[in-house]
Parts: structure tokens; C-alpha cells; sequence
């Protein structure tokens, strides 16, 4: 059964110019955990403890134009990591979907191009 994990703030809605509800809710699932853990398992054992401070105090925020994907990103400077949380809708709901170690050139070239915006609190 899916869970509520986090919501998508006015602040994050109006960054991205998204179209959907001030807090309208992100969610896992089984399914969603599965994926992520067999994808970058090593990822997901230090960071899925964290996805909800991912999700609620991002360092960026993005639109994934590609998938149509909300990216919440979030620097651990004490292992020099960018972790991405991606948010996917489906079936009229956000799930969370993806979480990986990014890397730090791309971050970079990501920030440059406007492709990730500044989430400051």
C-alpha cells in the first residue's frame, strides 16, 4: 500500500511553475521502493532514510522535461553527494519514484543551464 511521504509546496509549485495544488501529496509505494533499491542499491541503503528531508528541505528543484519528472535535490556535504529524488505522476498522483547519487559536473551543468533552481528556505 502506498504511503504519504512528503508534499509539493507552494514554494517548490511556484519555482517550477507547476500547474498542480499547493501540497498536493507524494507517495510511495512497494513497487516505488523496490525500484529503487534494485536500481542503486547502494544509494538507497544511505540515502532512502533520508528522502523525506530530500523531499521537504531540498537544496534544488527541477522539472525533468525529458519524463516530466519533479526533481528534489539535496547536497550531503559530509560525503560531497547530490542526491536526486524523482517524482513521477501516475494515475493522478505524485510518486516518488527514483533516488540516486548525481554527479557533481552534472549538478554543476544542471544549475548553469537553469535546469535545477536554487530552493532557499
Amino acid at each position: 500500500m502506498a504511503r504519504q511521504i512528503a508534499v509539493i509546496t507552494k514554494k517548490v509549485i511556484t519555482l517550477l511553475s507547476l500547474s498542480c495544488p499547493i501540497n498536493t501529496p507524494i507517495y510511495i509505494g512497494p513497487s516505488n521502493e523496490a525500484h529503487m533499491k534494485s536500481s542503486y542499491p547502494r544509494d538507497f541503503a544511505n540515502y532512502y532514510p533520508h528522502i523525506g528531508l530530500i523531499l521537504s528541505q531540498p537544496d534544488y528543484v527541477g522539472v525533468n522535461h525529458k519524463d516530466a519528472s519533479i526533481e528534489y535535490v539535496r547536497e550531503f556535504k559530509a560525503n560531497n553527494d547530490y542526491v536526486k529524488v524523482a517524482v513521477r505522476i501516475a494515475a493522478n498522483n505524485y510518486f516518488a519514484r527514483s533516488l540516486y547519487v548525481l554527479n557533481p559536473n552534472r549538478v554543476a551543468n544542471f544549475i548553469n543551464k537553469g535546469t535545477l533552481k536554487k530552493f532557499d528556505e
